[in-house]
């Protein structure tokens, strides 16, 4: 390896050891003559080997780790992405639509891939994979044989690496928009300017199981594209899917019609005010359903989200029915699982309900969770029943 290694702190060494793929800025004591996004040997403060991981030059993370130990296999991406496809194979199998690569998860830091039907979608979200990724999309070419590979580097995030934002075509070629059956349902995605890659892929798993549980007259208050309401509709007897964006709630009954569901009927409102104004005009609900977009980007939004969240939930089991069913999410990283709970709590006794928890869930699996590193759990939902 021609690059200098990387010497990092006692505490960077602790952090490596305990597992955790990232070492920031502060812990990284030597880093003299490394290239930006170069593969480094990681060392101790006392020289001892700690593994190998990208380097970014300007991001708070100065290195991601992706391996442990003494030795790095030569083409150690394709090893990762061929494991990465046979654990789909366990988790989604037979899936047209999931997560490919999830980052760390997969060992494989800062690269997301997505599939579609027969098209990709890539994000390289790093000096180091941004520099890797016509070998990536190389590599997907050969295993995975796509008609098309769009990368949608739009995520914020790239700015802290000092890459640009940008989506555009790698592979083949890539329709405006792209139908697919997910989880049962015939969905029409949005590659090139869809929120994610397309679909919220991560909640795959939880749209599914609400039909476990929702029934009579359901509120999915944060629809989007509708993922929840249009698998409620399919067993529930009406469904309000609300959200403020008009765009949104076109795709909305597009996909409901896609899906002869015609008891699903939309309405383009603040979900603040609609729960509000239910709540005034004493409407009722068999079931609720709330999935907001991340209320805390930063740890300093932590607070207000939490009082953004107590406020959607109140109003809420104020609407519903005695017996009926809250699903409720949060994607907020800050928001912890256990802050989430606390303030489902608050909520529920501000509103006088007697509340149990059905279920608590988490991002689908093919966007797996590495223990140790809480930054990859970012997605909770919890399943509550309102006593009657």
């Amino acid at each position: 390896m021609a690059e200098p290694p990387v010497v990092v702190t006692r505490r960077g060494e602790l952090r490596i050891r305990r597992g955790h793929p990232w070492v920031f800025r502060t812990d990284v004591k030597r880093a003299e003559g490394v290239a930006p996004g170069a593969l480094v040997r990681v060392l101790g403060p006392e020289g001892r080997p700690l593994g190998f991981a990208l380097f970014s030059s300007r991001s708070e993370i100065r290195l991601r780790m992706v391996e442990r130990g003494e030795s790095l296999p030569e083409d150690f991406l394709r090893d990762r992405l061929a494991a990465a496809l046979r654990f789909r194979e366990t988790v989604a199998p037979g899936a047209r639509a999931c997560r490919l690569v999830h980052g760390e998860g997969d060992g494989l830091p800062a690269l997301v891939v997505d599939r579609y039907g027969d098209y990709v979608a890539v994000q390289t979200l790093s000096e180091g994979m941004e520099q890797r990724k016509d070998h990536v999309v190389a590599l997907l070419v050969e295993l995975l044989a796509p008609r098309g590979i769009i990368e949608r580097n739009d995520p914020r995030v790239r700015t802290l690496e000092g890459l640009e934002q940008r989506v555009g075509l790698l592979h083949g070629e890539v329709p405006e928009t792209v139908e697919v059956e997910v989880e049962g349902l015939l969905l029409r995605a949005d590659l090139w300017r869809g929120q994610k890659t397309g679909l919220f892929l991560d909640q795959r798993e939880n749209h599914r199981m609400v039909e476990s549980y929702a029934r009579g007259r359901v509120l999915d208050a944060f629809t989007y594209q509708g993922g929840f309401a249009l698998h409620a509709a399919r067993v529930a007897d009406t469904v309000l899917a609300a959200d403020v964006s008009g765009e949104a709630l076109a795709h909305v009954a597009g996909n409901a019609a896609r899906n002869s569901l015609a008891n699903v009927t939309t309405r383009e409102a603040n979900a603040f005010d609609l729960l509000r104004e239910l709540e005034h005009g004493g409407e009722r609900f068999d079931t609720v359903i709330l999935d907001p977009p991340a209320f805390a980007k930063n740890k300093d939004a932590a607070e207000k989200a939490r009082r953004g969240y107590k406020e959607i939930n109140l109003r809420a089991l104020k609407i519903l029915r005695p017996g009926g069913t809250l699903v409720t999410c949060s994607c907020s990283y800050h928001v912890h699982e256990a802050d989430f709970e606390e303030v489902l709590a608050d909520a529920a006794a501000d509103a006088g309900a007697a509340v149990t928890v059905v279920e608590k869930r988490r991002q689908a699996r093919d966007h797996p969770v590495l223990l140790g590193v809480p930054e990859t759990f970012y997605l909770k939902c919890f399943v509550l029943r309102k006593a009657g």
